[in-house]
């Protein structure tokens, strides 16, 4: 139903040679030279090395990839499941630091991915660990926390007022021994956002990920709105296509749960998500192919702050496509600059108030990195 399009760039030949190897594997077996060398490079660019790799022995023709890129991908594959592996480690330690506590703790983005073992998990490259619990536990779970070895990483007092104060999380922590980084979240958006969907609702839904465990994982829809809100109200892209990517898999795994599509639109509304779900649906669909049902597109078309109207989303296409893409000089022209420019300023824009956001921006531009900001 949507008419796929390319980034605004230079030469598209790379992305769409790209978008092949990742909608249908199989035809990596017959990619030429160039057609590898520009495949690597924005894989590379965009943190989907290791998914294509994975891609490729999934779908049986890792040994009809020449020996160069296949060599590529097999290392990207061990950096990714080493990380994984370190993940796992990480994700029992943060149980065992927070389970006397009694209430949920809710893994998200990529360790919510790993620890459930879906398909976005594959070939997926993951950092730090994001989790989130009740607003009213905080107090705890950091006091908890610093006993099991992690400290906040804020480097100055404004670092500690700015989260404390206007964020949906602790300041990041870090492990003393380790150096993994923790991100304790209270909400999906920060408390100063636009929008607030509630964490009441999302901690309602959430399921444990083994009988007596205090860690779950959001429930399948609202994982799919948080991965959606996430990248549309992110203000830096360069992991812009890892996150479509990670959409592609959570609407194709989940998506055929029979209850799914029904639901999806009531709960973004509930959680005052149709905007972001909306703008997820639409790109997801033009730049992955991702089949999305005619009549839930044209729910969240009609749905209350859904579908933007006229030139606005003419404007959005335009950025977006820019975007959404690589962060490499084979996809991009020379309006990708401001399209990443206008959409970092859009991020902290719905995130702050005019005046919260002038004096952080001014901030951000006049302090020094090694100070903070």
């Amino acid at each position: 139903m949507f008419r796929q399009v390319e980034c605004m760039s230079r030469d598209a030949t790379g992305l769409v040679t790209l978008r092949r190897a990742l909608q249908r594997p199989q035809e990596m077996a017959g990619f030429s030279g160039q057609q590898w060398d520009h495949v690597i490079r924005l894989a590379r660019a965009g943190d989907l090395s290791a998914r294509l790799g994975f891609l490729a022995q999934r779908d049986g023709v890792w040994d009809q990839i020449p020996e160069a890129p296949r060599k590529y991908l097999e290392s990207a594959l061990r950096v990714a499941d080493r990380q994984q592996r370190e993940l796992g480690y990480e994700i029992q330690e943060i149980e065992l630091a927070l389970r006397s506590l009694n209430i949920p703790v809710v893994l998200l983005k990529g360790a919510a991915y790993v620890a459930a073992d879906l398909d976005a998990a594959q070939g997926r490259v993951v950092s730090d660990v994001d989790v989130l619990v009740p607003k009213a536990a905080l107090p705890e779970v950091e006091a908890a926390l610093m006993l099991g070895g992690w400290a906040s990483s804020a480097r100055s007092d404004y670092d500690e007022r700015y989260y404390r104060t206007w964020m949906h999380e602790l300041p990041p922590m870090q492990h003393i021994q380790r150096g993994t980084v923790l991100d304790v979240h209270h909400a999906i958006m920060p408390v100063s956002a636009r929008i607030h969907p509630s964490s009441a609702l999302l901690l309602s839904e959430a399921r444990p990920l083994q009988p007596g465990s205090c860690l779950h994982v959001l429930a399948p829809i609202d994982m799919v709105l948080h991965s959606a809100t996430h990248l549309m109200h992110e203000g830096s892209f360069e992991q812009g296509m890892r996150g479509l990517i990670d959409l592609d898999a959570l609407l194709r795994e989940h998506g055929s749960a029979p209850d799914f599509w029904s639901h999806l639109v009531a709960r973004a509304s509930a959680l005052q998500l149709t905007r972001p779900l909306f703008y997820a649906l639409r790109y997801v669909g033009m730049m992955l192919g991702t089949v999305v049902p005619q009549d839930v597109m044209a729910e969240v078309d009609q749905a209350p702050g859904g579908r933007p109207g006229g030139w606005r989303l003419k404007w959005m296409d335009a950025m977006f496509s820019r975007v959404l893409c690589p962060p490499h000089p084979l996809v991009a022209d020379r309006w990708t600059p401001l399209a990443r420019g206008f959409l970092y300023l859009r991020g902290h824009w719905l995130r702050m108030p005019p005046g919260l956001l002038t004096v952080h921006l001014l901030r951000k531009l006049w302090v020094s990195p090694s100070q903070g900001a």
